[in-house]
């Protein structure tokens, strides 16, 4: 993997790049739609590719490791062939899954030990068999294995979590060095930051995963309850130890606010199920704020989706059309719900690329942020 910067932001610490992978480049700032078990909900690839234009997916290591599996990936050539996706692709590792099973985990220093949301079989995730597993996989990029820890956190908790974080990343990176990809082509591993909302635990492991001298780096731990305000002062923190020359990753981010503020920041990538998950539950995503589509106030709005119709490929549909569909539960109101706010956030991460290559990204952002979270 090769990362080069071509501009930097004058007024902010945004910069916009270009990631060179096996499967092609990565255009950042980059959003990165979810495909948790090999599949971005309700969405087709060809529309990904033509309609929305994504470059990298991301797939999930927990659950493509319990369903289909590794038996089912590995003789099919990995997930890109699996699904019939040319594209990059990152992983996970599942340690954000298994954060979210608090009740059916045990965390030890040898790994972690959770039972299966689908049948309660019991599993053993340690950095060595995660490194295998992704490699089996066959992302582009994958992800070390760590520990996310809850907000709120304690600081002795928050603490021993990271040094076992960081123990864990050494084994991470010993596995992933002895091994060979599987399907011939590079893959490339991710360290994670973490540390809680605790700035010098931040610091500390910021300048850890400095000197581990990976391609790229990723920021976890963060968007699990925090305040924003805490969010931006510890990615802030981060990206100003991390190296200026690899691309930065922010797990799990955000609101289309929480991107451009962090992009800000130094962030180049970008994951969250927020558009997707929030896309089939009513809510739309648009550049003058955002409208819940279950409102009665559409049912006779014949417009489209959104104002510009330019720069969105869905304004064949109205919001009364749309409204109708989510009422009535038909499967295509989900699916033209989150075309369009897939489409909104690769529209907006694209916009903030090219405001960065004009110089005018700060004036932009700060515009843009007044309007997003506008209730329609």
């Amino acid at each position: 993997m090769k990362f080069e910067l071509s501009a930097a932001d004058p007024h902010s610490k945004a910069r916009a790049g270009k990631i060179t992978t096996a499967h092609g480049e990565i255009q950042t700032p980059i959003f990165m739609p979810v495909g948790t078990a090999g599949s971005v909900k309700a969405v087709h690839q060809r529309e990904l590719k033509e309609d929305i234009k994504a470059q990298i997916i991301l797939g999930n290591t927990y659950h493509l490791y319990l369903r289909p599996g590794l038996d089912i990936l590995e003789p099919a050539g990995g997930l890109h062939k699996f699904i019939g996706w040319d594209k990059p692709i990152l992983t996970d590792s599942g340690g954000y899954q298994v954060y979210s099973l608090s009740q059916v985990r045990k965390i030890k220093e040898d790994g972690v030990t959770f039972r299966s949301h689908i049948d309660g079989s019991k599993h053993l995730f340690t950095p060595e068999n995660v490194m295998d597993i992704q490699r089996t996989i066959g992302a582009d990029i994958i992800m070390a294995f760590d520990e996310c820890t809850p907000y709120p956190c304690d600081y002795k908790y928050a603490s021993n979590s990271l040094n076992m974080t960081h123990r864990w990343l050494k084994r991470c990176c010993d596995r992933f060095d002895s091994t060979d990809p599987k399907y011939g082509y590079e893959q490339t591993l991710f360290p994670i930051v973490q540390g809680s909302v605790y700035k010098d635990l931040r610091i500390k492991s910021a300048e850890f995963i400095a000197s581990i001298d990976r391609e790229g780096n990723a920021i976890g731990g963060l968007s699990v309850g925090e305040p924003a305000e805490e969010m931006y002062a510890m990615t802030e923190v981060v990206c100003d130890i991390l190296p200026q020359h690899k691309p930065r990753y922010l797990m799990g981010v955000g609101t289309p606010i929480n991107i451009l503020e962090n992009i800000a920041l130094g962030v180049d990538m970008f994951d969250c199920v927020m558009p997707t998950r929030n896309a089939r539950n009513g809510m739309l995503f648009t550049k003058n704020g955002v409208i819940n589509i279950g409102n009665k106030k559409w049912a006779n709005d014949f417009s489209p989706i959104e104002a510009d119709s330019d720069l969105f490929a869905d304004q064949v549909y109205t919001k009364a059309y749309l409204r109708h569909l989510m009422h009535s539960k038909e499967i295509l109101g989900s699916q033209i719900a989150t075309l369009h706010n897939l489409h909104f956030y690769l529209w907006l991460v694209q916009q903030a690329r090219e405001k960065i290559l004009e110089g005018t990204f700060y004036e932009w952002k700060n515009k843009m942020v007044k309007v997003l979270g506008t209730k329609l």
